[in-house]
């Protein structure tokens, strides 16, 4: 049975950036950043509006091809409510197709705020497992997606052996004296357009060294930052991705020259350090800012934050 949602009810979601693979940890391991998306639904009598501002204004459909709108309707679904019309504005912050989880975001608040509008009917929200899973099966792969859910650093993973394949995540607890230092280019790049340069297998030495890696690199974020510059390091996709992307490529091999663990940010092309010190070398962050890079060190995000309420008239 379909509840069906009255009109007047609001709610919201904030939902964090995030950056995947860190290095080794191809598709399963990510990181929440405290740079955040805001997603305010209305419900209405009829209709859909969609209105975007900050990140992404003007670019993007504001239609039912929406992400987000297509992330609402999916969790409308999942919560069996519907809803006659929506009004969907979305605050955005997080850059778009540069490598720090915009989709995932906008997928995971989109489901988020389903959760708003749910507890206003008594309806049981759209638990965390359910948040991953769902987000998942949009992005493909659960390393942003559980990251945007749950917040810090993530270890993601697929079980094929179900159908649909399911997706899951645990939370890590980040090392408190490793700090983050996003290098985000105006240049854009697609997930998709990097996936088709990366091989459709790997020697046998080549996911070892990986294997080994990704292990380390739990060890590194969690208890040894010291290791974290060998944990970071990737034969799998960085090496390949990097001609497509020559500057971020460039940036990241200076980085790690400096001694700092830095590596792509998802598919790139931003770039991410990780470092146990409170600063970047000076000539490092003069570099990036040089050649188009905008350098700051964020905190780790949170998971996502929804809230309800009943709408204001005007």
């Amino acid at each position: 049975m379909v509840t069906e949602l009255p009109a007047g009810l609001m709610a919201s979601a904030l939902v964090a950036a995030s950056s995947a693979n860190l290095g080794p940890g191809f598709d399963c391991i990510g990181l929440a950043l405290s740079l955040y998306d805001e997603i305010v639904v209305e419900t209405t009598e009829s209709g859909l509006t969609v209105e975007v501002e900050g990140e992404g204004a003007g670019q993007v459909p504001l239609g039912s091809s929406h992400l987000v709108v297509r992330a609402i309707e999916r969790g409308l679904q999942a919560s069996g409510i519907s809803a006659p019309g929506l009004a969907v504005r979305c605050r955005n912050a997080i850059p778009h197709c540069r490598g720090v989880g915009s989709s995932a975001a906008a997928v995971v608040g989109g489901l988020a705020v389903v959760n708003g509008l749910a507890a206003q009917v008594d309806s049981m929200p759209l638990s965390e497992a359910q948040l991953i899973q769902l987000s998942s099966e949009f992005e493909g792969h659960p390393d942003n997606a559980a990251a945007a859910v749950l917040g810090g650093a993530v270890v993601s993973w697929i079980d094929h052996g179900c159908d649909p394949p399911r997706y899951a995540a645990v939370r890590l607890r980040l090392h408190p004296d490793i700090h983050l230092f996003p290098a985000i280019p105006e240049e854009q790049s697609l997930t998709a357009e990097t996936r088709v340069l990366l091989p459709a297998q790997v020697s046998h030495g080549d996911a070892r060294f990986n294997v080994s890696r990704a292990a380390l690199l739990v060890v590194a974020l969690t208890e040894r930052p010291d290791l974290l510059m060998v944990a970071t390091e990737d034969v799998l996709h960085q090496p390949q991705r990097a001609p497509a992307m020559p500057a971020s490529a460039e940036y990241l091999r200076l980085l790690r020259r400096y001694n700092i663990a830095a590596v792509l940010s998802g598919a790139g092309p931003a770039v991410i350090a990780l470092s146990t010190e409170p600063e970047l070398p000076s000539e490092a962050v003069e570099y990036g800012t040089a050649n188009g890079f905008t350098v700051s060190e964020m905190a780790v995000g949170d998971g996502v934050r929804w809230s309800s309420g009943v709408a204001v008239p005007g």
